[in-house]
């Protein structure tokens, strides 16, 4: 399939960038040709690492408290980009002395930053351990999410006389958790001006039920009136045993907290037992007077655990008699198993319950015209199916792709990187978040490094959030361009989003085994965003997120050495990654939807999808939209659309399926 390539003007100028400033392409060159013909001059120091030297002295000899060197070589780095950091390791200790006059300097010289941030935190703490309130309200910032700084906050508001604050104290106090001490006395003033009413202590005691913090539930229930006791007890044994409810004569009192309880207990049950549930929800509806909100949210709930609990017929029942019920989670899930059995008439009834917004997306526009393309219907309000396609078919996405190939036309591929001046790029560039997150990328001190670039990119304004992302790109901080230009929601900009990295270690692994270079690129841009030493909570590790054990077998397969370190080695991951991709693409006949499949969810499991309902034979489309784990579906579209993508990026052309996936029934 051919692009269509929409091309915008090259983003950041004409300029590369060296250092921290952006210079011209003619003074690129100039600088390179001074470089050569200054080889038998002798080396001068380079000043910044000289400045890195005396940092890190200038680190020792405070943590030693050798103060007279440490100002002294304080003096020699007053253009060192990690100079607040000395200043920080230097101003903490002496908070509790209540140095305001540098604590007001260090908030003017660097505002906005990470560590004036966490500096607020640590002040706001010394002024309440110290009682000043007022000066505590001076240096509260409401956008703090601390909920321990938020209590310091109302209980300064009440120390200075803001009797108002009262006000706000319910909010903190009923979550489902114990607070912080530090809230203690406010909650105590609140507790004695009346405002803990019994209803709001049966609320949270419910909470913290829910919660299973036993506790916080004990306390809670000493709390309750003496004549709300009972109630809570029997909260308690139901949450501890759902099935006490089927002695329905012990919940035949009518009140409000009664509801609670059978409420809550049905929807325990339904966990275990949904089928159970709703047997008992019937006899429970017929006997007390539910409002409509916690009938819709507890038949929700059951329908959802009679979906978990392989219960299709049971759910589709519930869910049909109850035309409120329009859950976009719930009303998916049975649009898919409607697709799994290709009932393309239940998959109809399903798309028209479904809320406008849900209906408008691609993927529900896409079925929509699929579902009429096998039901014959010509048209619904005005659209035919091709003219639905049509209008998906332009987005740069696996549904727009999937309607570009139903409709013939070229894969539409936005790509449109913004274009900046060398002024606006210089500025980005020298902002002194950048510039500390870029020392830090020097020193080796990666997390420190993605703090400060993440602190500052987020508080940019559009375009220069995209400067940011293409200057990361431009360093090689490929995974922080990506994310950058996610935060900023800007999509269209494809070489910092899917950067062209590690070329000749794919090449060379796709020579040696029958993998395309493109699935490749797919697999490691979606697997690790091109971070080499890349770590998951699974285990897995590096560019193709491989686990040492699979790598290890991989290896042994293909007559390579192996060692963990290979892991993090760019070449010998890829190598390794391919040759397992090489292998799956063999145990599924060369099929990359099954294949993407099994990297992701393993081939076991993918094997036991297809042979889910035997016989059953289900169009590619139909098939990855059923795909049972939503992190599979969604890592098998991405491959899928990322190869398209990379296709263009190097210039290519290829099909988004190929003919033998397009023709094969899973």
């Amino acid at each position: 399939m051919r692009f269509s390539k929409i091309l915008w003007p090259v983003a950041l100028s004409a300029s590369v960038f060296v250092g921290s400033t952006a210079v011209t392409g003619a003074q690129a060159t100039t600088a390179s040709a001074t470089k050569t013909t200054a080889k038998t001059a002798p080396a001068k120091p380079d000043p910044r690492q000289i400045e890195r030297q005396k940092y890190t002295q200038a680190q020792k000899a405070l943590n030693a408290k050798s103060m007279t060197e440490y100002r002294s070589l304080l003096k020699q780095l007053q253009h060192y980009p990690l100079l607040p950091y000395l200043e920080y390791q230097e101003l903490t200790p002496r908070l509790i002395n209540l140095p305001k006059q540098d604590v007001d300097t260090f908030f003017a010289r660097y505002p906005d930053s990470f560590l004036s941030e966490r500096l607020t935190h640590r002040w706001l703490r010394t002024l309440a351990q110290r009682e000043r309130w007022s000066d505590y309200l001076k240096y509260y910032d409401n956008r703090l999410t601390d909920p321990e700084l938020a209590c310091l906050h109302l209980r300064a508001r009440l120390a200075t006389g803001d009797k108002t604050a009262l006000n706000d104290v319910a909010p903190r106090w009923n979550i489902e958790q114990a607070q912080s001490k530090a809230c203690d006395p406010v909650f105590a003033e609140w507790k004695k001006a009346g405002l803990m009413t019994p209803d709001l202590i049966w609320e949270r005691h419910l909470k913290a039920v829910i919660a299973a913090d036993k506790g916080l539930t004990s306390y809670l229930t000493n709390l309750l009136p003496a004549v709300d006791r009972p109630m809570a007890a029997l909260l308690q044994q139901v949450d501890a045993n759902p099935r006490l409810l089927k002695q329905t004569g012990k919940f035949s009192k009518q009140s409000p907290k009664m509801k609670t309880v059978i409420l809550h207990g049905l929807e325990k049950l339904a966990r275990t037992n949904a089928k159970e549930a709703l047997a008992l929800w019937h006899t429970y509806d017929a006997q007390q007077l539910f409002d409509d909100n916690d009938r819709v949210n507890l038949k929700y709930h059951i329908a959802l655990r009679l979906l978990y609990q392989d219960h299709e017929v049971e759910a589709e029942k519930l869910v049909a008699s109850t035309p409120n019920l329009t859950r976009v989670d719930l009303l998916e899930w049975l649009l898919r198993e409607s697709l799994r059995k290709q009932d393309w008439e239940r998959v109809n009834e399903w798309l028209a319950r479904l809320p406008e917004d849900a209906r408008k997306t691609e993927r529900w526009r896409y079925w929509q015209a699929r579902t009429m393309e096998e039901l014959e219907i010509k048209e619904i309000n005005g659209e035919t199916p091709a003219s639905i396609y049509s209008s998906v078919a332009p987005a740069r996405s696996f549904y727009g792709f999937l309607a570009a190939d139903k409709t013939g036309v070229n894969y539409h591929l936005l790509d449109r990187p913004m274009t900046f001046t060398n002024e606006q790029i210089a500025e980005v560039e020298n902002a002194q978040g950048i510039l500390r997150a870029r020392e830090f990328f020097a020193r080796g001190e990666l997390g420190a490094a993605n703090r400060e670039f993440f602190h500052t990119t987020r508080r940019m304004p559009l375009e220069k959030m995209v400067i940011a992302g293409r200057l990361a790109e431009k360093l090689g901080w490929y995974r922080n361009g990506i994310q950058v230009m996610a935060d900023a929601q800007y999509w269209d900009d494809l070489q910092v989003r899917f950067p062209i990295v590690y070329k000749e270690h794919v090449a060379k692994a796709a020579k040696q085994t029958s993998v395309n270079p493109l699935f490749i690129f797919a697999v490691t841009r979606q697997e690790s965003a091109f971070v080499h030493d890349a770590k998951s909570t699974a285990g897995a590790v590096g560019l193709m997120q491989l686990l040492p054990a699979t790598a290890k077998q991989t290896a042994q397969k293909n007559g390579l050495s192996f060692t963990l370190q290979d892991l993090v080695t760019p070449e010998k991951n890829i190598a390794l990654g391919s040759r397992y991709l090489d292998h799956l693409l063999g145990v599924f006949d060369g099929n990359r939807i099954l294949a993407a499949a099994a990297y992701n969810a393993g081939p076991t499991r993918v094997k036991k999808w297809l042979n889910k309902d035997k016989g059953a034979q289900l169009p590619y489309d139909v098939w990855i939209e059923t795909i049972p784990y939503k992190e599979t579906r969604g890592y098998v579209q991405n491959i899928l659309s990322f190869s398209v993508i990379y296709a263009y990026r190097l210039g290519q052309e290829t099909n988004f399926v190929t003919p033998a996936e397009a023709s094969r029934q899973l």
